[in-house]
């Protein structure tokens, strides 16, 4: 299996609490790079004075027809946490819900197929760090709104070890089959991982047995926003809409008084 590994950062700097009470939270940048190359490619909102504070719309959009492109020439997209996190916030940005979701059930999201075989997620750096790859240092994502906006590159080269990681990691597995890690009490856990497996198909594995644990997140925590996609694609669509016919209706009165403006000159429009 050939992969497209993908990651982005944000730009706000969050609060405590929940994230989604936050939104939007904008993205300052990402990262894609795919099976065999040699360095990540980088995105990021340009500006005249250099680096954008924000990715704009456009810009969005752009990396997500890039993905989609990367998916038909056989690359399958490649996360850590996708799912819940950078495909929906890549959605909103961009404005393409149903592309996103295509896109996320459709692609490898470690930490998800972790979560359906084990019940509970793990985080990144455990693994690399447990499997010999290397991990993650200097910043964590939630540094990187605050650095982006003194160092810039320094958040780019952050970004860019956020996608080599899980693609070391998702090469490496298919070889050995198994992810492992230390808990937080330093026990060595293991996670059986024969195959690769997209979203969609994850879900059609067994729930695993979660009655040890106190609180555990049901599957669908990590997508319910691919639920509502079709719903907020066609709020976004009617906001367009009403936009163009708002902008169409600015022009035609511009030309009538235009015109008026011709016909009796400029200034008497309101005389009779």
């Amino acid at each position: 299996m050939r992969f497209c590994s993908f990651d982005l950062e944000i730009a706000k700097e969050l609060q405590p609490g929940d994230w989604q009470a936050q939104r939007p939270l904008g993205i300052t940048c990402a990262a894609t790079v795919c099976s065999g190359d040699a360095e990540p490619r980088v995105w990021f909102g340009e500006c005249e004075a250099g680096y954008a504070a924000n990715m704009c719309s456009g810009e969005c959009r752009d990396l997500v027809r890039c993905l989609m492109q990367q998916a038909e020439s056989g690359f399958v997209p490649l996360t850590w946490n996708g799912l819940s996190f950078d495909f929906d916030i890549l959605a909103e940005e961009s404005g393409m819900w149903r592309e996103c979701a295509d896109l996320a059930m459709h692609h490898v999201d470690i930490m998800f197929q972790v979560v359906c075989t084990m019940g509970y997620p793990v985080g990144l750096n455990a693994c690399l760090t447990s499997m010999g790859l290397p991990g993650k240092q200097g910043m964590t994502g939630a540094d990187a709104p605050r650095i982006w906006k003194t160092e810039p590159e320094a958040v780019l080269e952050y970004v860019k070890g956020d996608v080599t990681g899980p693609l070391l990691l998702a090469e490496e597995v298919t070889t050995v089959k198994c992810i492992h890690w230390l808990s937080k009490r330093g026990n060595p856990m293991l996670c059986p991982i024969d195959q690769w497996l997209t979203i969609e198909e994850c879900l059609a594995l067994p729930l695993p047995d979660t009655s040890w644990m106190t609180d555990p997140k049901p599957r669908e925590h990590y997508y319910k926003w691919i639920g509502e996609a079709d719903k907020r694609a066609a709020v976004d669509a009617c906001q367009d809409e009403s936009g163009r016919l708002a902008h169409e209706y600015r022009q035609e009165v511009r030309q009538h008084e235009e015109m008026r403006d011709t016909i009796y000159g400029p200034g008497r429009r309101n005389r009779r």
